[in-house]
């Protein structure tokens, strides 16, 4: 059994979307972070740096004690690499998986979010700051719409990479991006949308978001 800790954020979604795809049994623990709750010591013993998401394998392979994993690439992986699921055996393949994964964690997922942040959340908006970071994700958008003109998932195949970077882009309006730009992405984006797996993970993510 997996415990998944987390808030439907981008990167709280990732994790769920793999859970539902696989069907592998896991109990929700619903981490506000409006609240502050990431920074609980029970929370902070499983994600030291006080961030959502992580999870607790009660059942690990090396048959051991529970085993905790945060960040949610490497959870991705973990969980990838335990059920054999969405991360090719083959060397190539799952080399650019990774390549693809860590590029949203040090690419898309910063420059978006600064984006969003300075766009919207901000209290006083900062010109320079909004047009460095919606410059740049866009840009980004680029790179990825370039990579699905190839394929029709990111590495050919639905992997953990397509799960890593697609919450990313759910919000795409809040980074000023317009997926009319980016056709590539946006007939990736529509087809994974459309998976019944993801559609029930952001379905429990609304519940949770609306119970608070």
């Amino acid at each position: 059994m997996i415990e998944l800790h987390f808030w439907p954020t981008s990167n709280g979604q990732k994790v769920a979307i793999f859970l539902e795809e696989t069907g592998l049994p896991y109990e929700t623990y619903p981490v506000n972070i409006g609240k502050g709750a990431q920074f609980r010591p029970e929370f902070l013993q499983l994600s030291p740096n006080g961030k959502i998401p992580a999870i607790l394998d009660r059942e690990p392979a090396d048959g051991g004690a529970p085993l905790s994993v945060f960040e949610s690439a490497a959870i991705l992986l973990y969980l990838a690499e335990k059920t054999g699921k969405f991360l090719s055996k083959d060397l190539r393949t799952r080399v650019r998986t990774t390549e693809w994964m860590f590029w949203q964690m040090g690419g898309l997922g910063p420059n978006a979010g600064q984006a969003n942040h300075f766009g919207r959340a901000a209290p006083e908006k900062l010109p320079y700051a909004i047009e460095r970071f919606v410059k740049e994700t866009n840009r980004l958008y680029g790179v990825l719409d370039g990579q699905l003109a190839k394929n029709e998932f990111i590495v050919g195949e639905y992997s953990i990479a397509d799960m890593c970077c697609y919450p990313w882009v759910v919000n795409h309006e809040w980074h000023q991006a317009n997926l009319d730009e980016f056709p590539n992405v946006k007939r990736w984006f529509e087809t994974i949308k459309a998976r019944p797996a993801v559609q029930v993970a952001y379905e429990k993510g609304a519940k949770i978001r609306a119970a608070g």
